[in-house]
């Protein structure tokens, strides 16, 4: 990859472009920068409710996989969909996490990742993201929707075929939803801090 007058590169592939710009890309404090469908994205960080959210669900799940790796915002590569996303919740084993060569690990080595929809990101978890993540491979897409049309759920997608999954479960907030092995976990929603 060639520098050229620091404004613009020369790429071997449009993957290597992206995660170029994706890396230097300034945003505000604050706000989260994905790659979405080779789009460069700024979104800002949610509500403290929001937060509280997914506190509440990284601790459930640190202790489910107590060695294992919940990160909050590691960001993890689906370069076959020109993505850099940035999960509320990605859980993956450590060893997979350094073993990443680029500023993020493929999105491939996290068992789990967990969206909570907000005003600023909620077509692209229903949409973009669940096709991103079943091509990658990973085995379970939980999904955290206050905002549903139909209203507040959880939707737990798993079982990744040909770019898509399979809905393993779906719960409205208040009752309480389940994670496989190697969870082994149920995640009762009406435990969920006050939106």
């Amino acid at each position: 990859m060639d520098v050229l007058d620091g404004d613009y590169i020369h790429a071997e592939t449009e993957w290597d472009e992206l995660l170029w710009l994706w890396q230097r890309t300034e945003a505000p404090k604050g706000c989260r920068v994905e790659l979405v469908d080779g789009i460069v994205t700024v979104a800002p960080l949610a509500r403290v409710s929001h937060q509280s959210l997914v506190a509440h669900v990284h601790r459930r799940l640190c202790a489910a996989v107590p060695t294992w790796g919940v990160h909050q915002w590691c960001p993890v590569a689906v370069p076959s969909r020109l993505g850099i996303y940035l999960p509320d919740i990605t859980v993956v084993p450590e060893e997979e996490l350094h073993a990443a060569e680029e500023r993020c690990p493929p999105a491939a080595a996290a068992a789990l990742v967990v969206e909570i929809a907000s005003r600023a990101t909620a077509r692209v978890d229903r949409t973009v993201k669940v096709h991103a993540y079943a091509s990658a491979g990973i085995p379970l897409y939980l999904l955290l929707d206050s905002l549903a049309p139909d209203g507040p759920v959880c939707t737990l997608h798993g079982r990744p075929e040909k770019g898509t999954y399979r809905e393993v479960s779906r719960v409205r907030f208040g009752e309480p939803i389940g994670l496989p092995a190697p969870f082994g976990l149920v995640i009762d929603t009406a435990e969920f801090p006050e939106a």
